[in-house]
């Protein structure tokens, strides 16, 4: 079989459909022909316009072909594009018609051969080129091949109109990037549609025109858009979530408007000015629409809007399925409707510089949102991630009796089913399971901030975790409370609340000592990314498996981990009933009497009360065959979560799970690179010094507001911008030495401040990662694009793994108050 590899980017068949009728070629234009300088000085510029059949245009050589060595494969263009192209074709072919039970049939084939021929172009991947540090040709396929149906849905679900120039003498244009992006907004000189750029899909007043032949062009417009025009053109569309399930009709195409002439010239204006190098047109006249166009680029708008049958569009579905189950989904996607108490009204103006910023920060205006692009701010539309932490505070503390002065040796004797499960449905309350998570992060803005990766467990994070924030800036943590939602049946805390009780303690102990920072916005303490986005967790579990092989967790390599495995079975123990415990001190001391017996029980009972993490209630085994305490370990976030947060929000990673920096290490660009690859003498000073971490909540929130190591946060902010801007503008020697010499200076006044305080806690040592290129993976980038994110860094600029200075141990937990 001989191998195909003049790659037409726009298939043939599809180009025939712009062929005057009984004509075999079309009319092209070249609209940056190639310049040849000969040797006589003089240049020779290619021919511009010209006619062809479609066999000879709109391909590039080896544009879908891998290689292996010297080996050349052609199986993307034959066996993915074959199958794609023969599929669109018949939905093209359908569309062009009328018969609405084709369109039904050939529905889902038509936009995943549009998505397809948006990413299959040199422009379109050019585009996802440009959205990962470095790809090879084969990376480029791979991930090409993983962004398929990356806007399907966000395009079905608004609104889809047929245009027709049927009656027209001017007909609709094809050009080398067919799927067109048009708003309004973002002239084609705009910053953000420098080439290969386009308008983001899913911003509100983007719409997208998909020309289907001479005679017809498809527009989608999202709905919003569409019902008011007049609204914020760069705003996302509501619930703009890529990749989930949505039902809409199949059938609801508004096929009502017949343009004229100068209206299709318009459109073709718009296609042409958004083409890479190439256009084409049955007629040559019809391949300069600007003669003809004059209106400026916001007044196009007019012809593209979509005015008549809007109500096939949008609305409430209800769909009753045979077992009985509803369906529920609004116009935008939502199979739940939105939570009034946690969506603020909209603001007539913003409030004044010394006023509370609408982010829900709690800081003032002038120092939190308003020096942020609009872009970089995180949503002031509904409640903030600080704010629900809050609310679940207040919650916890009422529930538990706290705010009323009982202590927490009454709280675990007195713990019931009831409270359990009320905390649970509050904590799922606030976080509805289609909260856009992204919306409500900060974004990459130049402040300082790290990722947290490591064992979410109270004596682990207080070691280090809690004081982490004085050295890297705020510090986003992962939640440690279960999701209701986002477990299987048996598993909710919500209906199964006995099962919890051990891991309803922990739970609330670390998120009432962790409390203070996040007030004070220290600690940034979110939910599970994955708990909001089936799809993200369904990809990224499956990234995960694949990345595993060979990286096995062994808990010997972390004697911390490995100590609380211990202490957590020995809890487990401690809550056994009675004859339980009797039972296993008998076997284990066959002498024992009743009297030791007694005694034994005794000890167990002063260990228990002890313990803040070991439940006191009474018969928490109970329940029979589906009884007992459910027990979870979580070194969260995993790497590709991790990594996720990090280039989503503009973060360092931080982590102290030796296992985790292992697999930072691993993701090195260049491979097998160095880890320090710049700022040499700053990591050696770093490495070489030793950190004192406070790991009383308390101390450590009278620190960060006193700003006592303010220093460490600051320079670590300027090296976090160096290294992200390093590639772009080279290496500034004299800079680094400075840096270094800075940081040597700080620590040492820093640290003679922090031990005149006399607070409890951990020394510790941080070694470093500033790698050449970053920390990086393909797999991690693709997750972004499908998350809809559009402010995210190609790679993560640096990362920090803390261990210990003496030897390995706990800290002592603080009993949680109402403080």
């Amino acid at each position: 079989m001989s191998l195909t590899r003049d790659n037409h980017y726009v298939p043939q068949w599809y180009q025939r459909l712009f062929l005057d009728p009984g004509e075999s070629t079309l009319a092209y234009l070249d609209m940056a022909p190639e310049r040849r300088r000969l040797e006589d000085g003089r240049e020779i510029v290619g021919k511009a316009q010209f006619r062809s059949p479609p066999k000879r245009c709109f391909f590039q050589t080896d544009l879908y072909s891998t290689f292996f060595g010297t080996l050349v494969n052609d199986e993307i263009e034959r066996k993915l594009f074959g199958a794609i192209d023969d599929r669109g074709s018949k939905a093209i072919k359908a569309f062009l018609g009328t018969d609405e039970s084709a369109w039904h049939d050939h529905f889902q084939n038509l936009f995943e051969f549009i998505d397809v021929q948006r990413l299959r172009t040199p422009k379109g991947l050019d585009w996802l080129r440009a959205q990962y540090p470095t790809l090879s040709q084969n990376e480029l396929m791979m991930e090409m091949q993983g962004l398929r149906n990356l806007h399907c849905t966000i395009w079905t679900e608004g609104v889809r109109e047929i245009v027709s120039a049927e009656e027209a003498g001017t007909k609709f244009i094809i050009s080398d990037a067919p799927v067109t992006i048009y708003n309004h907004a973002l002239p084609p000189k705009a910053e953000l549609c420098a080439y290969p750029g386009d308008p983001g899909i899913a911003l509100k007043a983007s719409q997208t025109l998909f020309p289907l032949s001479r005679d017809f062009c498809l527009i989608l417009t999202n709905l919003e858009y569409a019902q008011a025009p007049d609204g914020p053109a760069l705003e996302k569309r509501t619930f703009a979530h890529n990749y989930r399930n949505s039902m809409v009709s199949t059938v609801a195409f508004v096929r009502t408007r017949k343009l004229n002439d100068h209206q299709v010239a318009q459109i073709n204006l718009v296609l042409k000015s958004r083409a890479r190098r190439y256009i084409a047109a049955g007629r040559d006249e019809l391949l300069h629409p600007e003669g003809s166009v004059t209106e400026p680029w916001v007044e196009l708008r007019e012809t593209l809007l979509p005015r008549d049958q809007l109500y096939e569009f949008g609305g409430e579905i209800y769909a009753q399925f045979e077992d009985g189950h509803v369906h529920y989904q609004d116009a935008f996607g939502r199979t739940e409707k939105p939570r009034e108490f946690l969506l603020k009204p909209a603001r007539s103006r913003p409030p004044k510089p010394g006023d509370a910023c609408g982010c829900g920060s709690g800081k003032a205006y002038r120092t939190c949102c308003k020096p942020r692009p609009a872009a970089l701010r995180p949503s002031w539309e509904e409640s903030s991630i600080r704010e629900r932490n809050l609310s679940l505070h207040r919650g916890i503390v009422n529930t538990l009796g706290l705010d009323s002065g009982k202590d927490w040796t009454t709280v675990r004797r007195e713990l019931t089913d009831e409270q359990i499960s009320k905390v649970y449905h509050l904590y799922e309350a606030l976080w509805p399971l289609e909260t856009d998570l992204l919306k409500l992060l900060p974004k990459p803005d130049g402040r300082p901030r790290a990722v947290f990766t490591g064992s979410i467990h109270p004596e682990t994070l207080i070691e280090f975790a809690f004081a982490a924030p004085l050295y890297f800036g705020e510090l986003i943590v992962e939640h440690p409370f279960t999701h209701n939602g986002a477990v299987a049946g048996k598993y909710k805390p919500v209906d199964y609340p006995r099962s919890y009780h051990l891991e309803f303690l922990k739970a609330v102990v670390l998120f009432l000592n962790i409390m203070p920072l996040v007030d004070l916005g220290l600690v940034n303490l979110i939910p599970d990314p994955c708990n909001f986005d089936v799809h993200l967790r369904d990809q990224m579990m499956h990234m995960a498996q694949e990345r595993a092989v060979g990286m096995n967790f062994d808990r010997k390599e972390e004697p911390r981990v490995d100590a609380l495995f211990r202490r957590d079975f020995k809890r487990h123990f401690l809550m056994w009933p009675d004859d339980g415990l009797i039972a296993q001190l008998k076997e284990d001391f066959p002498d024992l009497d009743d009297a030791g017996v007694a005694e034994m029980l005794k000890g167990v009972s002063h260990l228990k009360e002890a313990d803040p993490l070991v439940a006191l209630a009474c018969d928490i085994f109970g329940g029979g065959k589906e009884g007992g305490q459910l027990q979870m370990f979580k070194l969260a976030p995993n790497f590709e979560m991790a990594m996720y947060l990090a280039q989503a929000t503009g973060a360092a990673i931080v982590t102290d799970s030796r296992f985790r920096w292992r697999e930072l290490r691993r993701a090195l660009r260049p491979r097998f690179g160095p880890a320090v690859a710049h700022l040499g003498a700053l990591a050696s000073a770093i490495e070489g010094a030793s950190f004192r971490f406070p790991d009383d909540g308390l101390d450590v929130a009278r620190l960060g507001h006193e700003g006592t190591l303010s220093a460490y946060p600051r320079l670590m902010g300027e090296v976090f911008g160096y290294l992200s801007r390093i590639d772009a503008r080279g290496p500034k020697p004299n800079w680094e030495a400075s840096v270094a010499s800075r940081f040597v200076r700080e620590h040492r006044l820093a640290q003679a401040l922090l031990a005149k305080r006399v607070l409890d806690g951990s020394p510790g040592r941080i070694r470093c990662a500033f790698p050449a290129g970053g920390i990086q993976d393909n797999t991690v980038n693709r997750l972004l694009l499908m998350s809809s994110s559009e402010h995210h860094l190609p790679s993560v600029p640096m990362a920090f793994f803390i261990e210990s200075a003496e030897r390995e141990g706990s800290a002592l937990l603080a009993y949680p108050s109402a403080r």
